[in-house]
This record gives structure tokens, C-alpha cells and sequence, in this order.
């Protein structure tokens, strides 16, 4: 597997050419990445909603909340029912297992629901659209001096919400605060009775008054026109105007019996922001899989072409409270800010310690490629990235492996230029390279397989979270893969892998956490015994390399041959305090 280390410094072209198209594809990946500021760790759960104005809980929970539950039991995947009865209200909630995907799931409650029998009062259970991380929007909506809280919430629920739920990835829009407006009829009983009328007759007069009737057609020469009778309440007026019944040839009207006033619902809460506590506040609901980021965009530009028209009344606007861009934007900030200072501090300790500006840049540049390289997989996969699939990434583990690599290198180098001569090593280097590029070859044939393994052992370390299932898989998962993406493992070897007679020293192994010392102590040490024999027999004196074998021997902990005259040359090179 040396061979790709061979072929990169072969093909160094090829090499800049791939790493650029990395790059670009990394930063195209990245204007396309769906970035969510957490993921959705609920399995898929379906919120099953029924009213019935009037009811009590006792009569909500026999009549509608146990038969839901029954109709629901036998639905499979299903892992839990739940049902709260409040007055007027039941809440049933279906979960199922991650088997099935939330449109599955919605699907077998609504098959199922009917087959439901008859409720009281032809109640109709709805699916909620509510989800665990749907709200991405608020707002409140704000009217000129004398615009009550009713107005306002008559301009949210008849203008505002139907343009809203338009907005595509937008599944609802849910209203808090207002008063929601009513035309109260007030029968004064005395004139009921005078007129002979009863509480019945006004009411089936209201109820039929209050429609459209369709009618035949007109024929007018070769064309035919529609005829329809428009009698549907638009105001007050209407209302005052709408017959009960005929006396004595005169007609007798509502306004005859009965007082006509504008009112309210009975308000079940209020909503407030800061010193105002009293306003009309609207919460824009996301669609369960729907990116945040475009869904949000449309949704702030649907509300700019609202206030930019002449929709809303002269004063009336949309102000916005809360958008899910500021957790995103969190979340995008802290990931740069943590790339930014990883690649900062990579760079100052690797030049601190090495001396050289071109081996920290290398090393630092790991972070970005790494990065790029792990979004560009997120893209192709489909998956979204949030803080903790990207924030969580150890920047230092990702670039241990470069820091070995580059060092190891580096000290080749090094002792090439002061010797004018490469250092003598079993692996065989490629046609073609020779020079810095057979030094460098060398340098990265003694540490690739240490960093292969090591880098496979940290991936390794990581396969619990693969194995986790349920809500621990969710939260987790997105944060192992792309780790595992992140990481570079590159084919390698500890000692002279290319070499037939190679044999890894236990100096690779017990001196691991001195990359530089045990690259060193492979180097110099004979491979072994055989071609220590054949070219780099000790000398006759074994008292001439009594002083290197003295400070060799302890270092390297390896065979209990003698350090050759070669390898106590190279030894005092690199370690000038251990000469005898």
C-alpha cells in the first residue's frame, strides 16, 4: 500500500489538481449543505386531536379518547399509545419505531382512522402538524394607534394564515393572543313573545340566511347566464336585515327582537412581549424533513412582499420576534470559529517546534481539507450537519496523523542536507524518484503503517455509537460518520515495509509516543540479523562501539546485536548529547 505514497509524488501534478477540485467541490457542498441547528431524535409520533365543545373529560375519555386508542392498537410498529381527555378535548399519541419513516407512520393512523365508527356530536379527529423542532418562525403583528388586538387577530386569521400555509416546506400556522371576533345576537324575550316568534324560528332564520343558493341559468339569444342567490352574511347589517317570519303582510326581522353587537370569544389565554403583554403573535410550523435554512428564506420573503404591499391596512405590519436562523447561525459560527482556531494553533506549536513555515502550513491545512472532504459526504449522503455532528470533532485527532507524517519527513530532510548522502533503508524507492523525493519516500515508508493503525484504532473506538439505536443512535450517529469522513487514514508502515527482509523493531511500537525518536531508532536500526551480517557487520573491537551501543541500546530497546559504526554516526547526528 506504499504504493499510493509512491504514485502521489509521482503524479504531483495530478495530486494539486485533485486537491483543488477538492476544494471547489468541498465549498460547492457547503452552499448546499442543509445545516440544522439540532437534529430530530423523536421517533416517528403521530399527535391525534380531537374537539368536542361541551363534552367533559370523563365523557371525552369513553366517547372518543379509549375508542382512538382501541382503533390504533392494532397498527403495527407501534410502540406506545398515549391519550390526555381534557373538557372539550382529546390528545392521542401513536409512536411507532424507527422502522417506519413519519410519513409511514401518518398514513397507517389516517387508514385507520377510517375505519373509525361515528363520534358524538360528528366530532372529527385531525392529525396535529405539530413536530419537536418545527417552529422556525415567529412573529407578531403590530397596527397604528386605535387597532384593538381583535382587528389584529381578524387580519391574522382572515389575510396572514392563508398566505403563510402557502409557503411551501410551511405545514401550519398556529395564532396566540387576540381576541377572536364575533357578532353577538341578543333575543329580547318579551318582544319574542309579542311577535308569537319562538328561539327556534330565529335561529333556522340566521342558519338559512347565512348561504348561497345556485340557481338555473337565463338564456339571452345564443348565450346562457348563470343565476345564483347570494344571501351569505357579510355584516352587521345582513344580520339585522335577515327575516324571521311574515304578520299581517309585514315582514318581521331580526332587528325587530333582538339587539345586534360586536364581541368576542371567551379567551383561553394571552400572549405578551416585553413591556406589552397583550398582542397577536403567530408561530410558523415547519414540515416534518423540511430544510431550515430555504424554508425559512421563503418564509421571511413572503412576509417583506406582505409588508412591501397593500394587503394589510395602512399601519398594520409584521414584526418578527424569533427565527431559527440564530440557533443555524450558532451553530455555523461555532464550527468555523473551532476550524479557525485548530488551524491557528495547529500552525503556531508545528512552527514553534520545527522551525519550518512550510511544514506548518501543511500540517494546519489538514483541518480544512478534512472538513471540506467530511461536508462533501454529508451532501452526497443526503444528511444534514448541526453542532453535534460537526462541532463535536476534535481537530487535534484529526491532525495527529499529518503532524507524524510531516515531522518524520521533515527530519529526513534534514539530515540529507547535512550529509549530502541519504540515509541508507531497505525499502525500495520507485523509478523515477530520487533526490528529496526518495528521501521523502523513505520518511513516509517508516510511519504510514503506524498511522494507519492508529487512525484505524480511533475509528475503531467509535463503532459503539454506530451500533446505538433509538433517540442515543440519532443524537450520535451524525456525529461518528462524520468523524470517520473527516479522518485521512493513509497505508503505511513502521519500519521498512518495502523490504522483503523488513521486520518492525519494538522501537516502532514501546517509543510510540515520540514519533520523531521512534522514526529515528528505525532508521539506524538493522533490519536484520542477516543484513547486519552481510554489510553491517560490527568491527572486531566491540569496546570501539561500546559508547553508542551505551546510549543506542536503551533508547531503541531492540535486538541485542551492536549498533554498526553507520548507525552510531547517524545517532550522533540526531542526538548530539548522546555521543560516547
Amino acid at each position: 500500500m506504499q504504493y499510493i505514497v509512491g504514485a502521489a509524488l509521482q503524479q504531483r501534478i495530478l495530486v494539486l489538481i485533485l486537491s483543488a477540485v477538492l476544494i471547489a467541490g468541498g465549498l460547492f457542498a457547503y452552499k448546499q449543505l442543509n445545516i440544522e441547528a439540532y437534529p430530530d431524535p423523536v421517533p416517528p409520533l403521530v399527535d391525534i386531536v380531537t374537539q368536542n365543545p361541551g363534552q367533559s373529560s370523563e365523557e371525552i375519555e369513553r366517547y372518543i379518547s379509549i375508542p382512538i386508542e382501541v382503533q390504533m392498537a392494532g397498527l403495527p410498529y407501534v410502540s406506545s399509545i398515549r391519550s390526555i381527555s381534557l373538557v372539550g378535548l382529546s390528545y392521542v399519541k401513536v409512536q411507532f419505531t424507527y422502522d417506519l419513516t413519519y410519513r409511514e407512520a401518518s398514513q397507517l393512523v389516517i387508514n385507520r382512522l377510517s375505519q373509525l365508527g361515528p363520534l358524538p356530536n360528528a366530532a372529527q379527529p385531525i392529525i396535529s402538524p405539530t413536530s419537536p423542532i418545527g417552529e422556525i418562525f415567529r412573529y407578531r403583528v403590530v397596527g397604528p394607534p386605535g387597532f384593538t388586538v381583535m382587528d389584529l387577530k381578524t387580519i391574522q386569521d382572515w389575510i396572514l394564515l392563508r398566505r403563510l400555509k402557502a409557503v411551501p416546506g410551511v405545514i401550519d400556522v398556529t395564532t396566540w393572543g387576540g381576541k377572536s371576533k364575533t357578532f353577538d345576537i341578543t333575543v329580547d324575550l318579551d318582544k319574542l313573545l309579542a311577535y308569537g316568534l319562538t328561539l327556534k324560528q330565529v335561529l333556522d332564520a340566521l342558519n338559512g340566511a347565512n348561504n348561497n343558493v345556485g340557481a338555473n341559468t337565463v338564456n339571452l339569444g345564443p348565450q346562457s347566464a348563470v343565476i345564483r342567490s347570494v344571501g351569505q352574511i357579510r355584516s352587521m347589517e345582513d344580520i339585522a336585515h335577515t327575516m324571521i317570519s311574515a304578520r299581517d303582510g309585514t315582514p318581521v326581522l331580526v332587528s325587530d327582537v333582538a339587539a345586534i353587537t360586536v364581541g368576542h370569544e371567551p379567551r383561553l389565554g394571552v400572549a405578551g412581549q416585553d413591556a406589552n403583554d397583550d398582542i397577536v403573535q403567530g408561530i410558523v410550523l415547519m414540515r416534518r424533513g423540511a430544510e431550515t435554512l430555504p424554508t425559512l428564506r421563503r418564509v421571511e420573503a413572503e412576509v417583506d412582499r406582505i409588508n412591501n404591499s397593500d394587503l394589510l391596512p395602512p399601519g398594520v405590519r409584521i414584526e418578527r420576534i424569533y427565527d431559527r436562523s440564530v440557533l443555524v447561525d450558532v451553530t455555523t459560527s461555532t464550527v468555523l470559529h473551532n476550524m479557525v482556531m485548530g488551524v491557528v494553533l495547529v500552525f503556531l506549536i508545528q512552527w514553534l517546534f520545527l522551525g519550518d513555515l512550510r511544514s506548518a502550513l501543511i500540517v494546519s491545512a489538514t483541518i480544512p481539507f478534512a472538513l471540506l472532504f467530511a461536508v462533501t459526504i454529508l451532501v452526497l449522503s443526503g444528511e444534514s450537519a448541526n453542532l453535534l455532528s460537526m462541532g463535536a470533532i476534535d481537530f487535534g485527532i484529526i491532525v495527529d496523523a499529518t503532524v507524524i507524517m510531516v515531522e518524520n519527513i521533515y527530519r529526513h530532510l534534514a539530515e540529507r542536507s547535512a550529509s549530502h548522502a541519504p540515509p541508507p533503508s531497505a525499502l525500495a524507492t520507485p523509478h523515477g524518484l530520487t533526490g528529496k523525493l526518495a528521501t521523502i519516500y523513505q520518511a513516509s515508508g517508516e510511519v504510514t503503517q503506524a498511522i494507519f493503525f492508529s487512525a484505524t484504532i480511533i475509528i475503531v473506538g467509535f463503532f459503539p455509537l454506530f451500533t446505538l439505536s433509538g433517540v442515543e443512535g440519532h443524537i450520535f450517529g451524525p456525529m461518528a460518520k462524520t468523524y470517520a469522513w473527516s479522518r485521512k487514514p493513509r497505508p503505511s508502515s513502521c519500519g521498512h515495509s518495502g523490504a522483503s527482509t523488513a521486520a518492525s523493531s519494538p522501537a516502532c511500537s514501546s517509543d510510540a509516543a515520540s514519533p520523531w525518536l521512534s522514526a529515528a531508532c528505525s532508521w539506524w536500526w538493522p533490519a536484520s540479523r542477516q543484513a547486519r551480517s552481510a554489510s553491517n557487520s560490527c568491527p572486531s573491537s566491540r569496546k570501539a562501539t561500546s559508547g553508542c551501543a551505551r546510549h543506542c541500546l536503551p533508547r531503541c530497546r531492540s535486538t541485542r546485536a551492536t549498533p554498526t559504526p553507520t548507525a552510531c554516526a547517524a545517532w550522533s547526528r540526531a542526538f548530539p548529547r548522546s555521543r560516547p
